[in-house]
């Protein structure tokens, strides 16, 4: 407590020094005199260590704002929510389920897939950190192996030969070797081809009904009458039958694996 107290006394003085000379006052010398006084008595022994600590802090609040990007992005956040809207669109069902219930779907199923790496950096990272066992950059190190073997695991060798040239990194003897910098796109571009790559399935039986509709109602001189109208009973009578968000969700998560 008194180390942190020392801390957030040192960065309202620095903030005051450069309100004093933003202001251009007279009597510099004295006042800069009587701040370097104050400083030493809070601690001029680890002067440095406030000038680390606030950058520390700031780079831990930019983390927790580009959050949402990495939990969309680093995840299989991505995957689920574009089958999700495939599903949506292949049926007709317009807006049900409603975007609220298909994002909510995908973050409590992205929490079931990444639990276990969660408790892997928790044991292995976090807590080894919050201990003192452990310096910042080592976790942060240790926290992203469990990560990044996730991705690796998802991404296809063409795309990560692809951000591998486009980064000029000739020759890899390991994946070890591979920087995260490239992993991120590369796992991004794979979960997106592999997302449509199932959302293309989940098209085809829906478009048979719809196939066979339309050429009904044409068959029966019904041309007024649309076929989205009259395939979506029987879209759902489908779904329902062949019980669809098990048979998704299962397919969905094995497809993790």
């Amino acid at each position: 407590m008194n180390m942190n107290f020392k801390r957030v006394m040192r960065i309202i003085l620095f903030l005051n020094i450069f309100i004093f000379f933003s202001t251009g006052a007279s009597h510099a010398e004295p006042q800069v005199e009587t701040l370097n006084q104050v400083l030493g008595t809070i601690g001029s022994n680890d002067a440095n260590t406030g000038y680390v600590s606030a950058i520390q802090l700031m780079i831990l609040f930019t983390i927790l704002s580009l959050a949402p990007s990495i939990l969309i992005m680093m995840t299989s956040f991505t995957r689920i929510i574009i089958v999700l809207s495939f599903l949506r669109n292949a049926i007709g069902t317009q807006q049900t389920p409603p975007n609220q219930v298909l994002i909510g779907i995908a973050l409590f199923l992205t929490f079931f897939l990444m639990a276990p790496i969660a408790t892997e950096i928790n044991q292995e990272a976090i807590q080894p950190y919050l201990a003192g066992e452990v310096g910042q950059e080592e976790a942060l190190k240790i926290a992203m192996e469990p990560i990044r073997e996730f991705m690796f695991k998802q991404t296809k060798e063409k795309d990560l030969a692809l951000f591998l040239r486009i980064a000029k990194i000739d020759k890899v003897d390991k994946v070890e070797d591979i920087p995260t910098r490239v992993l991120i796109p590369s796992f991004i571009i794979s979960e997106l081809k592999t997302a449509f790559e199932i959302g293309f399935i989940l098209f085809i039986p829906f478009l048979v009904i719809d196939m066979v509709v339309a050429s009904t109602l044409m068959s029966m001189g019904m041309m007024m009458l649309p076929p989205t109208m009259i395939s979506l009973p029987f879209k759902l009578l489908l779904f329902i039958m062949v019980d669809g968000w098990n048979l998704i969700i299962g397919q969905l998560i094995s497809s993790f694996n």
